[in-house]
């Protein structure tokens, strides 16, 4: 396990690409007025349009293969809420707050995730392009087999959240606390870590090319990029 703190420069690097290294480029979302969602539970294969579930209790709920386009949810309880297949585009999801709630194999394009509280999330198999996670806490994330493009964990803590065989291209982590990440089998692309105000790599340290670190961060991994190498360091 690899623990490091804040990348060299610390926050003041976070928001800036390194040289050769491309920055994510961020959600642009617009809402246009929206109308107060009052439809009852989700469905399958549902379509919500310009929608704002506000303290709605989704806890339980099948929207599996539902698409929210333009869509506000603030407040809303996922508990266990299944979305699988789900397509969720152009939408601000606020104080979302729930556990076990299974987005697996969905698609989530210009989405902005704020002050979330998530246990369990189920996000394997799933497609993020353009996805800002600003704020709160999400406990066991997983992003197994996940294609993650252009997105950014912002001021966030992410607990033991797996990656293991995702494809990150273009992903920041910036203020983002990371604890007991898995990278078992990842490939990254220019992922930047330097803003990192914590790292914590529990496995997969070895999947860390295509990424950028502080001097700082290298030092603290350095151990464990040795033995990945099959460097022995001994010496007074």
């Amino acid at each position: 396990m690899v623990r490091t703190g804040a990348g060299a420069g610390g926050a003041g690097a976070a928001g800036r690409a390194a040289p050769g290294v491309k920055a994510a480029r961020r959600p642009e979302v617009r809402l246009p007025p929206l109308e107060p969602y009052t439809g009852g539970e989700l469905e399958p294969d549902g379509d919500y349009d310009g929608l704002e579930f506000r303290e709605a209790d989704l806890a339980g709920q099948d929207g599996g293969g539902a698409r929210f386009m333009d869509c506000a949810l603030t407040g809303c309880a996922l508990d266990e809420t299944r979305l699988r297949h789900a397509r969720v585009l152009d939408c601000v999801l606020t104080g979302a707050r729930g556990v076990g709630t299974d987005l697996s194999e969905a698609m989530l394009r210009d989405v902005e995730l704020v002050e979330a509280r998530l246990g369990g999330t189920q996000l394997h198999g799933s497609v993020l392009e353009r996805v800002v996670v600003r704020g709160g806490k999400i406990d066991f994330l997983n992003l197994r087999s996940a294609r993650l493009k252009d997105v950014v964990f912002e001021g966030c803590v992410l607990v033991e959240p797996d990656f293991g065989g995702a494809r990150l291209e273009r992903v920041e982590f910036t203020d983002c606390v990371l604890k007991g990440a898995d990278l078992t089998g990842a490939t990254l692309t220019d992922v930047d870590l330097r803003g990192a105000a914590g790292l914590d790599i529990a496995r997969g340290a070895d999947r860390l090319a295509g990424a950028v670190i502080g001097t700082a961060q290298l030092l603290d991994l350095a151990p464990v990029l040795a033995a990945a190498l099959g460097v022995r360091v001994e010496g007074p």
